[in-house]
């Protein structure tokens, strides 16, 4: 893999060129965009335009922004007839992450929607719902408080990564435990061309043991990494099912480029990390008791606001299982 050295806008940190010159005044293209981000992304628009064609006759659809997030109405998902399964399935591909309200549902049929997708996984490290393993619970309070506060793809340390997650509030804040969500479609268009040219056959690797891995004893960890060992993913990887081009790096996962010396690899990651900060690429949602995300790990990252505590917020997510990235 040839080295990015002689690519002049990669990103520096420092304000400083690549020739050593520290010219604020004169950023190069990368560092330019990633710290002032200004002026419209009329690729937004485009894709705001084509989503809006979009016919649904079952269900109703509101966008809660121009390329990710909308909220569905009119349908219980404990008694999901086949027409609007089919068109729930068509919106989460259009908007990538789906949000329904007043859903009284129990675990089980959380579980049945969730299975319509694609098997199950149970996770290994996350505690599961007592009822059911397939669920991971999130139970939040004064002594456990909410760490998945950095932007990230669920379980992309896996060799075959997560489909989508589909998440249930059981039991929230009245104010805060908010959930963000960041379009890495929309990411993936927003870099310079020149950047979409160096990057596109990139591989980077994903790894659980910086994250999940932190405060297993070294047994405990190395045994654990035999059995879910670091694994490769493209830098950009497509969609299945739309054949849109996703920026497929997380700052919890991902920890290096191949190829790349490590001071390189850490600069252009943190360069493309920061791609899921952009508010015109995101979409939030204030969870209420009945309250149900489903959202594409595969085209999406999502930032759990951990600005509750001490109060108490438990969350129920069923994750479906996926494809080999590429």
């Amino acid at each position: 893999m040839k080295s990015p050295a002689r690519f002049a806008a990669l990103p520096d940190l420092s304000g400083r060129s690549r020739t050593g010159q520290n010219d604020r005044s004169s950023y190069n293209g990368v560092m330019h965009l990633s710290t002032l981000h200004f002026g419209p992304r009329r690729f937004l628009h485009e894709e705001e335009e084509r989503i809006r064609t979009q016919v649904y006759r079952h269900i109703r659809v509101r966008p809660v922004s121009p390329s990710i997030g909308a909220e569905v109405e009119g349908v219980d998902l404990g008694r999901l007839d086949d027409d609007s399964f089919r068109e729930i399935r068509r919106a989460h591909l259009d908007f990538k992450v789906l949000f329904f309200r007043d859903q009284d549902i129990s675990t089980a049929a959380q579980l049945a929607f969730a299975a319509r997708f694609g098997e199950l996984e149970e996770h290994p490290f996350l505690p599961a719902n007592p009822d059911a393993a397939e669920v991971v619970r999130f139970a939040k309070d004064d002594q456990v408080v909410g760490v998945e506060n950095t932007w990230h793809s669920d379980v992309s340390w896996r060799e075959i990564p997560s489909l989508g997650s589909v998440l249930r509030a059981v039991q929230v804040p009245d104010v805060g435990g908010d959930t963000l969500f960041s379009d890495m479609v929309a990411a993936y268009q927003g870099l310079p061309d020149e950047v979409k040219k160096e990057i596109e056959n990139w591989r980077a690797v994903h790894d659980f043991s910086h994250s999940f891995g932190v405060g297993m004893s070294p047994d405990t960890l190395a045994a654990q990494r035999e059995k879910y060992p670091p694994v490769e993913h493209p830098v950009v990887r497509t969609h299945p099912e739309t054949g849109q081009k996703i920026l497929y790096v997380n700052a919890i996962f991902t920890s290096h480029i191949v190829g790349l010396p490590r001071d390189e690899s850490d600069r252009w990651l943190d360069f493309l990390f920061r791609q899921s900060h952009f508010p015109e690429y995101q979409c939030r949602f204030q969870w209420r008791p009945g309250s149900v995300a489903f959202w594409d790990n595969r085209s999406v990252q999502h930032y759990a606001s951990s600005d509750y505590w001490p109060k108490t917020r438990v969350m129920d997510r069923a994750t479906i299982i996926g494809d080999r990235p590429a």
